[in-house]
């Protein structure tokens, strides 16, 4: 009987896990429907007053997004409030609900990486995880990934979806 062969660990095969990135995170989500009058009208002195007292350290060491869950007219002034409270303790205040967080935290991160280091190689951006990374973060580290390397692939090392190769000659 022959020896068993991983095929896959000696493969050129780089693969890429985003929901790696996430690691560590912890995102707060803040609706202004708090610092509303009845969470529906926004009453300058009495919105000032309830983030003034607000216990903005909650958020220490984590990313804060911000949201109304309600249709009042909130002026961009009161997000601008909001960020002078909360930068101090927050990573990043960031505007929206959680998905929309999650998505813009990805693209940092991404952005702090070294893609010259996929060049000219066979990359796999990891599908399943346990997280569900947004379809744009897979789309923003292909838009970083298609210009260096020479043939990218979605899903598993044992059951993946080419979804780029490099022409011959390119480059």
């Amino acid at each position: 009987m022959s020896e068993i062969v991983n095929k896959v660990k000696q493969s050129k095969l780089e693969t890429v896990d985003l929901e790696k990135f996430a690691d560590g995170v912890t995102l707060h989500e803040l609706d202004l429907k708090e610092f509303l009058f009845h969470g529906m009208i926004l009453k300058e002195k009495e919105f000032r007053e309830k983030t003034e007292e607000f216990d903005w350290s909650r958020f220490e060491g984590g990313y804060l997004t911000i949201y109304s869950s309600t249709d009042a007219i909130i002026p961009k002034w009161a997000y601008m409030l909001i960020v002078q409270y909360a930068a101090p303790h927050a990573i990043d205040v960031l505007s929206g609900r959680k998905e929309q967080a999650w998505a813009e935290i990805f693209r940092q991160k991404l952005d702090g990486v070294n893609w010259d280091y996929y060049n000219d190689r066979f990359v796999l951006l990891k599908g399943c995880s346990k997280m569900d990374v947004p379809a744009d973060v897979y789309m923003y580290a292909t838009k970083k990934l298609l210009p260096v390397v020479k043939k990218l692939m979605y899903g598993e090392a044992c059951s993946n979806v080419p979804v780029y190769r490099q022409k011959a000659g390119k480059k």
